[in-house]
């Protein structure tokens, strides 16, 4: 009897991607966990293994590297069959242009567009070969306008939001079905929570845990649904955003990110 599919996750090591792999392997899932090197994904991999019963493999290496991304992911597809990816893996940040190194602009763009694409590129020949398969691609709401004092990130995004409704509607038809999620501010961690509090009340509109962003994305990328936006919050947000001139909409988001300047490291 062949091993049940795996569900293939990047930046599973901590935050949002960390969620995804406990509550799949909650739900008797088997995890393939992708993270940097010393991420703690063995560990975690062991736990899920230990508390719950499934199959979890750990790999760690840096998705922004071409030559061990592809020879990983040749590895991967070779040693165990893959119905579910989910494309987590994402950097981001605040600061103006002028003072972003172009490291840091690199590595934005080779994360969010670049490993999302030829992961998801990579595994579709593998994901068609079941009756039913998923990609779930991690957007943000941060897609929906550009921002000053952001910019790339947003239009990375925007990317990897066009690239996935652009994939679903090719793959129609087949078995293998594509969602992406937009999910509100996350405090995912020390920094990222005091970035949040800065920005007072508005930033803290849609924020919602971590468990619950995973549960929904699950949920509707199994029932097929291409727009995900967890959080009754950020539905209304966005809605209200749409009605706004994009003049506006730039103005008022800009203003109120500049306030994470100061808790920024770039």
């Amino acid at each position: 009897m062949p091993q049940r599919p795996f569900t293939l996750i990047t930046g599973a090591s901590a935050g949002l991607g960390r969620e995804f792999a406990i509550q799949c392997a909650r739900q008797g899932m088997n995890v393939i966990l992708i993270a940097l090197p010393g991420g703690q994904a063995e560990d975690l991999a062991y736990s899920l293994m230990n508390t719950y019963g499934v199959a979890a493999h750990a790999f760690e290496f840096d998705l922004t590297d071409p030559l061990q991304l592809r020879e990983q992911l040749a590895h991967i597809t070779a040693t165990y069959r893959i119905n579910f990816l989910i494309n987590n893996a994402g950097t981001g940040g605040t600061s103006a242009i002028q003072e972003t190194s172009p490291e840091r602009i690199d590595q934005i763009i080779q994360l969010n567009v670049r490993s999302t694409v030829m992961i998801t590129h990579q595994l579709i020949p593998h994901l068609l070969q079941h009756e039913r398969s998923y990609v779930m691609n991690i957007s943000s709401m941060a897609a929906f306008t550009p921002i000053a004092y952001k910019t790339v990130y947003p239009a990375s995004k925007a990317f990897v939001s066009s690239f996935s409704l652009g994939l679903r509607e090719e793959l129609s038809g087949t078995g293998l079905s594509v969602s992406v999620v937009y999910p509100g501010p996350i405090m995912t961690n020390s920094n990222t929570a005091r970035r949040v509090i800065s920005q007072g009340f508005k930033g803290k509109m849609g924020l919602l845990p971590t468990s619950t962003i995973a549960r929904i994305a699950l949920e509707k990328t199994r029932a097929g649904i291409p727009v995900i936006i967890p959080g009754r919050m950020n539905r209304l947000n966005h809605a209200l955003m749409a009605l706004l001139p994009l003049a506006v909409k730039l103005r008022i988001v800009s203003r109120e990110v500049k306030k994470e300047i100061h808790y920024q490291a770039i």
